[in-house]
């Protein structure tokens, strides 16, 4: 560490600093003393040198420190401890364990990393490869992050380049040079197995549902064998499976239904294949969450408008809603659906002929949310009483043209503020003229904007506050949105997530129970804790602690097990270790001041053995990712001779200087040097009889 001082006055002041403790001393310690002249002119020091450095340290002189430090050239070796390189990799530990010692001697630091992001394993023998999916791109990822701004030159990958989660690595930019050690077989094993299974993660009650299952085979032409579709250990249909070239591909398609809610197990299982390498990756198991029904949403419009097209575009978007469309000027069209909705679009309703204005006082009884889309035929001052959280005052029924500008200040969703701007490109809206106020307890989402002039007139609105949810849009020509966003973006994704994101706030059922229990997660992977998130309430919806939790859990075969925990602040979650694949049921209870309170559901638990889809090493990636990287591909034959040349052509250590400036009065031992003058001082007069 070098340090160097600094003035920010002319170096001469110090002159003026020593004048003044000279001075200050002279004037102290001129009257005959009642000690000897030597003590005297000892205090006067002490004095004179205390006044100069508090002087001094007035001028605001500063300290510049340098510390250079070196910073060793470093390598890591990434090792890929996935099932798949297994015996392959073990294979070379040894020859990597030998190689870290040698650089070592030569002045490298060599660390290790593996799939794990929580280790960096300080022993080979430690390693296990156990790992049931390979991520390479996140592994060099975090070898990047862990190694920014440091010394990093190379890192040595083991693997079999194989990758079953995440992008490949190769197509990532890293700033160090990657070499691979290849392991592994490239020549693919005869071997069946279902490649993969696509279905829906929701189903309805009692509906038919596909299940399609896809099977790979290499090199077992000429063989057959069934593919079974199976339900609790029971089949429901199988196929029969004809392997009638080298590289066979086929996709094998079954219709299901279930007349049981809940999550349902499904499992597609091939029969063995004389001759193939591996039966574990003959079986798949598909889980369908079967609801009862999905929300109803009830579109009513008071004639046909390029609007409704585009609202109903939106809304099945969602597999969720079941949308029923009620054009109220069509003679034929049905009379409005008594069934209950969870969410009515009013569209020019209620308007200037009247129809359709009763059905919508009762829908304001009936407390059901209500989406207020105002038009030309709206019949604004009746929808500004009954919306109640709009008003708009307007005469002659003017209307003006306005683009929409989002409120950065609505926090209640969750939306992109810069994808937004979008809105103010597209075409305007036809709104009422006249003034506008919202009421309290509503949030204003977009406003309105004429020309390239922001004002602070409510586009669209939302109150979710009262009793029943309410939002308004104050124009019409939502089509012409939905059609200039795709013009100018090849997309339709800002104006429909906008109004997807609002009709869910209004059509979700609030959850006004006072007890909740429930998995953080709908689905956890094998081996993995599952959590539990507890809330409890009292009568005003204030969060209350310290209440037992008895938690029953209930796997597929019946199996009951029985946890009981305390809710506190501290920990409001509860978790679960070791949990088999399958579907699991709880019940959880505990007793409130209202009585005992019950809440009941299910979870799933997966096993992700993502490495049996694969098991052909992939040489090519491997060869690619070091060539961009500028490393080398190394086969382990050569890897000693690969070390030899790392060693040689060793690069330079990094010095690394730092500069920090402080200014001198925060010097710690100035303060103490500046107490020990003057207490001495102090002590020495007192000591031979002064004051």
């Amino acid at each position: 560490m070098r340090s160097e001082l600094i003035f920010q006055t002319p170096y001469w002041f110090i002159l003026f600093c020593l004048l003044a403790g000279v001075l200050y001393a002279f004037l102290l310690y001129q009257p005959e003393p009642s000690w000897d002249k030597r003590l005297n002119y000892v205090l006067a020091g002490f004095r004179g040198i205390t006044v100069a450095i508090i002087c001094f340290l007035l001028l605001s002189p500063l300290v510049r420190k340098t510390e250079t430090s070196v910073d060793k050239a470093k390598i890591v070796f990434a090792i890929d401890n996935s099932e798949s390189v297994g015996t392959y990799g073990k294979a070379v530990l040894k020859q990597i364990q030998d190689a870290t010692a040698e650089l070592t001697e030569s002045g490298f630091e060599v660390s290790v990393e593996t799939l794990e992001k929580s280790a960096t394993k300080s022993s080979m023998d430690s390693i296990r490869f156990d790992q049931n999916k390979t991520d390479l791109s996140s592994m060099l990822q975090t070898i990047k992050t862990n190694f920014e701004g440091r010394n990093l030159t190379d890192v040595i990958l083991l693997s079999d380049g194989i990758v079953n989660q995440g992008i490949s690595p190769a197509y990532n930019r890293f700033p160090f040079k990657i070499s691979t050690l290849a392991v592994g077989d490239s020549v693919p094993d005869l071997d069946i197995r279902i490649k993969d299974v696509i279905s829906n993660r929701i189903a309805y009650l009692e509906n038919e549902f596909p299940i399609r299952a896809e099977i790979v085979a290499n090199g077992l032409t000429g063989k057959s064998t069934t593919i079974f579709l199976k339900q609790n250990g029971r089949v429901i249909q199988s196929q029969t499976v004809l392997i009638d070239r080298p590289n066979f591909f086929k996709a094998f398609e079954f219709k299901a239904s279930s007349a049981q809610k809940g999550v349902q197990h499904y499992t597609l299982e091939l029969g063995g294949v004389s001759g193939e390498t591996s039966s574990r990756n003959n079986r798949k198991d598909v889980y369908i969450d079967i609801i009862d029904g999905r929300q109803k949403i009830l579109l009513m419009a008071l004639a046909p408008h390029p609007d409704i097209k585009s609202i109903r575009s939106i809304v099945e978007t969602n597999d969720n809603y079941e949308l029923d469309i009620n054009i109220l000027s069509i003679s034929n069209n049905p009379p409005v659906s008594t069934k209950p909705y969870d969410l009515v679009i009013l569209h020019q309703i209620p308007n200037v002929l009247g129809l359709g204005n009763a059905q919508v006082r009762k829908f304001i009884e009936s407390k059901i949310p209500l989406f207020f889309i105002l038009g030309n035929q709206s019949a604004v001052p009746l929808a500004s009483s009954l919306n109640r959280s709009l008003l708009i005052n307007t005469s002659n029924n003017q209307v003006d043209k306005v683009t929409a500008r989002f409120n950065p200040s609505f926090q209640q969703l969750n939306f992109d503020t810069e994808s937004l701007k979008l809105l103010e490109r597209l075409p305007p809206l036809s709104v009422p003229f006249g003034e506008y106020n919202i009421s309290s307890g509503t949030e204003t989402i977009l406003y309105q904007k004429v020309g390239t002039l922001n004002t602070n007139k409510p586009l669209l609105v939302l109150n979710t506050n009262g009793e029943q949810k309410i939002a308004v849009l104050a124009g019409e020509g939502l089509w012409q949105w939905r059609q200039e966003e795709f013009a100018q973006t090849s997309k339709q994704e800002v104006v429909d997530n906008l109004f997807q994101k609002l009709i869910q706030v209004l059509s979700v059922r609030e959850d006004k129970r006072k007890f909740r229990v429930y998995p953080v997660r709908n689905e956890f992977e094998a081996g993995e804790q599952v959590v539990f998130q507890t809330e409890i309430y009292n009568d005003i919806y204030e969060p209350i602690f310290g209440q037992e939790v008895i938690l029953n859990l209930t796997d597929e075969k019946g199996k009951a097990r029985q946890f009981t925990y305390t809710h506190t602040k501290e920990s409001p979650r509860f978790n679960i270790s070791g949990l088999s694949q399958g579907v699991y049921r709880y019940v959880a209870s505990a007793t409130l001041r209202g009585g005992q309170e019950r809440i009941s559901g299910q979870f799933v638990i997966r096993n992700v053995d993502l490495e049996l889809n694969n098991t052909t090493a992939d040489f090519g990636m491997l060869r690619e990712l070091a060539g961009r990287s500028g490393g080398e591909f190394v086969a382990p034959s050569t890897f000693a001779s690969f070390i030899s040349k790392l060693k040689s052509d060793r690069p330079a250590d990094r010095l690394d200087s730092s500069e920090e400036m402080v200014e001198l009065i925060y010097m710690k031992w100035l303060f103490f040097l500046i107490v020990f003058l003057l207490g001495t001082e102090w002590g020495l007069r007192k000591y031979h009889g002064g004051y």
